[in-house]
């Protein structure tokens, strides 16, 4: 597996397997299979994959780590692209399902419900650090700002959980929130655990 991963194939295999979920909403769309409200079924399944990816980027520095397998590295740049293009997807179908790409009522609706608030301010922390990805970006700001900005990711993965929370507290459903917010908990106390770790050795 270690040796794959360097593999000229590697990368364009894991782009694929990116790109499915986005595929195969787009095929169950075409053939009108998203049940009986297909506009909130791509809201809430852009969502779910925006957060799912969100995970799979924490955890590629604890696996790449953990499992002594540097090459997992090469991906953290793709995965994370993926991240904010679902979460993009996510924002312009409620934006497109929802309000009718009128600028206006979405502005207002960010104003009025705190969850679209939180969701749009996770979009408006992730736009720099996509932006920032390339090589280019990184030369420009130097090593250290490029980390400290993109340490921003942490606190989009707490604006998440709380969309997510937010948006699942009018149906009274709760468990998937849990089972995220249990997931990126554990990342996240992973990489304060080795911050702490350097800090008593330095």
């Amino acid at each position: 597996m270690k040796k794959w991963l360097l593999q000229p194939v590697a990368k364009p295999t894991v782009f694929a397997l990116c790109l499915l979920p986005f595929l195969w909403l787009f095929y169950r769309a075409l053939l009108d299979q998203l049940g009986a409200n297909p506009q909130e079924a791509l809201i809430r399944a852009t969502g779910d994959w925006a957060l799912r990816f969100l995970c799979i980027v924490l955890a590629v520095t604890p696996l790449r780590v953990l499992s002594k397998t540097p090459s997992l590295a090469r991906f953290r740049r793709m995965l994370g692209l993926f991240m904010y293009v679902y979460v993009l997807l996510h924002f312009l179908s409620y934006s497109w399902f929802d309000m009718g790409f009128d600028v206006a009522d979405i502005v207002n609706d960010i104003i009025k419900r705190p969850f679209i608030l939180v969701g749009a301010l996770s979009l408006l922390l992730l736009t720099p650090l996509a932006a920032t990805s390339f090589n280019a970006a990184i030369k420009r700001l130097g090593a250290k700002r490029w980390q400290l900005l993109h340490k921003l990711i942490y606190a989009v993965a707490g604006l998440a959980v709380l969309h997510f929370f937010w948006m699942r507290a009018g149906k009274n459903d709760f468990a998937e929130v849990a089972v995220y917010a249990g997931i990126l908990a554990l990342l996240l106390g992973w990489r304060l655990r080795q911050l702490i770790r350097r800090r008593a050795k330095s």
